[in-house]
């Protein structure tokens, strides 16, 4: 294959993901805010109060950014529009993850959708319902400030659909510094060692954040319905298991899962977190619910009307 050919097709596959992506962005924000719209009828907010005068940093103004927030005087040093965040507009921030690990890319027969299109559900209308009332919203590990405003929900829509054709692997949430009482929901399977876990977990706690860990689950992975021959393959390089009987596996299965599941709630625990389990067999908005109820127990969250 000559270059021009070669780099006639790389540039087809990319057309042709690009494609791809685009189909999944308008039914997904729409499905979100239908989500959020039936909670929020259930939910009624405290309007909170103004903002802190405690300056905590400047940061580059983003589309979406109300124009009154921009600083001037920073903005005239640097020949490029700031905005000047206070203490408090930090700390009030909600930092949003969703696993991207190939695990989150599974579905049984018994489940309504993929645990990573669950959660990015989940994510997008957790977002809607905080914006809505002003809050600042962003994704963890991006580079992006979190901010109110109707790009924001876009943006992190944009972010979440591409992550899932991304060959990503990690099962952690990122690193990252955070203002002391900021809040972090982090959402996936967790289907990884529950001591390393505790250990990304009290990172963020020793830093004075507060978190909700909401977990996705399979209905499989919780039944273990499986009966009969079966082959079991992993989705992040584990060796496949052939099960003669796999009747015989189903009460150790669901004693260590149900097992496992206790020792990460009993972290949150320990740590102050919430640990909230969903299943996605169940409607989304239950999650939903529970979600909001969390961060309203954490903090005195408004609401849109």
């Amino acid at each position: 294959m000559t270059a021009a050919a070669a780099a006639g097709t790389t540039a087809n596959a990319r057309r042709q993901r690009a494609e791809h992506f685009a189909a999944f962005l308008p039914p997904l924000l729409v499905a979100a805010e239908r989500v959020a719209a039936t909670v929020e009828q259930g939910v009624h907010g405290r309007r909170r109060v103004g903002p802190g005068d405690a300056f905590w940093q400047f940061r580059r103004y983003s589309p979406g950014d109300a124009l009154t927030r921009i600083d001037w005087r920073q903005t005239a040093k640097r020949q490029t529009a700031f905005i000047r965040e206070n203490e408090w507009e930090a700390a009030e921030s909600v930092w949003l993850w969703r696993d991207p690990s190939p695990s989150m890319r599974w579905k049984s027969n018994l489940g309504m959708e993929q645990k990573d299109e669950r959660g990015d559900l989940l994510l997008l209308a957790l977002a809607s319902l905080l914006l809505r009332g002003g809050e600042r919203v962003g994704l963890l590990g991006h580079p992006q400030r979190p901010s109110s405003g109707r790009l924001v929900i876009e943006r992190i829509a944009e972010r979440l659909i591409r992550s899932r054709f991304d060959t990503a692997e990690a099962s952690l949430p990122p690193m990252q510094v955070l203002p002391r009482y900021a809040h972090v929901v982090l959402l996936g399977d967790f289907l990884y060692p529950v001591p390393e876990i505790a250990s990304r977990l009290r990172q963020y706690a020793d830093m004075g954040v507060k978190g909700t860990v909401l977990r996705l689950v399979d209905p499989a992975e919780e039944d273990f319905p499986y009966k009969g021959r079966t082959r079991f393959l992993g989705l992040e390089g584990e060796s496949p298991l052939l099960a003669p009987r796999a009747e015989t596996m189903a009460e150790d299965w669901r004693a260590s899962f149900a097992a496992h599941q206790h020792e990460l709630a009993e972290v949150c625990r320990r740590l102050g977190w919430r640990h909230i389990k969903h299943r996605t067999d169940r409607p989304p908005q239950t999650a939903l619910l529970a979600l909001y109820q969390a961060l309203q127990g954490e903090r005195a969250l408004p609401i849109g009307r």
